[in-house]
């Protein structure tokens, strides 16, 4: 997958075109330059990715980077290979997973969305700030009977009391929002394909482009809730 002959630049050590990562005339490895990660593995912005092609390269590169093969090397190779094995992982990391590569997608776009990361509800229990809760409309009578349904459960678990028929309704709507989460999954593949279909050029299709990031910043955001909810129902329904 990885197409070492959409970057090109003169070579530092022989002067000659060179590609993304290594010289073709000489096979010396080039400095690290900032890339996003679609460019880093010579990869269109697209959302549909052979994610075993990318481990297939991802591998390969990590041997041909790896710093121990630059140990006799100049300094500065040595540098540039841990330079480069870094962008490495991190393109890598975040490519293949769908999640972490659509907000990737999003923020290469210009677009932000609402803070629903465990980071964040982290980061307001520990400051007490509020944080911004986006509620889905269609989760909100969901949700209210849900909150109850945790607080008595909490309130029993700290008074060491169990109530089973609380706890079956719990887990009960558990696995309905886990539901609604696979169903996001499947939903946002779709969205992955309209923004696949939609022409590169970014300068002349701002107005076909704009529908399809807004669908995705609703779904994740909504995703990011329910999974949070998730995490919170398995915090109490825990032992």
């Amino acid at each position: 997958m990885f197409d070492e002959g959409t970057v090109t630049h003169s070579c530092w050590s022989c002067g000659d075109m060179r590609v993304a990562h290594f010289c073709q005339s000489c096979g010396k490895l080039q400095p690290a330059l900032p890339a996003d990660y679609f460019t880093f593995f010579g990869l269109p912005r697209k959302l549909n990715l052979d994610t075993a092609a990318l481990e297939h390269d991802y591998y390969k590169l990590s041997r041909q980077l790896h710093p121990d093969l630059y140990a006799r090397a100049s300094g500065q190779e040595q540098s540039w290979s841990l330079e480069k094995s870094s962008q490495l992982n991190d393109a890598y990391r975040t490519l293949r997973d769908p999640i972490t590569r659509t907000q990737y997608l999003l923020k290469l776009q210009g677009v932000q969305w609402e803070e629903q990361s465990k980071a964040a509800t982290d980061k307001a229990r520990q400051t007490g700030e509020e944080k911004k809760q986006v509620i889905p409309p269609e989760l909100l009578e969901e949700v209210f009977e849900l909150n109850m349904q945790l607080e008595e459960a909490r309130m029993n678990k700290k008074m060491g009391e169990r109530d089973p028929e609380l706890l079956r309704e719990v887990e009960g709507t558990r696995n309905d929002l886990q539901a609604k989460h696979d169903a996001l999954m499947d939903e946002l593949h779709g969205y992955w394909n309209e923004w696949d279909a939609l022409p590169e050029d970014a300068s002349s299709n701002d107005a076909q482009r704009k529908p399809v990031l807004d669908k995705m910043v609703g779904l994740l955001n909504r995703r990011s809730y329910i999974r949070n909810l998730v995490r919170d129902v398995n915090e109490v329904l825990e032992d």
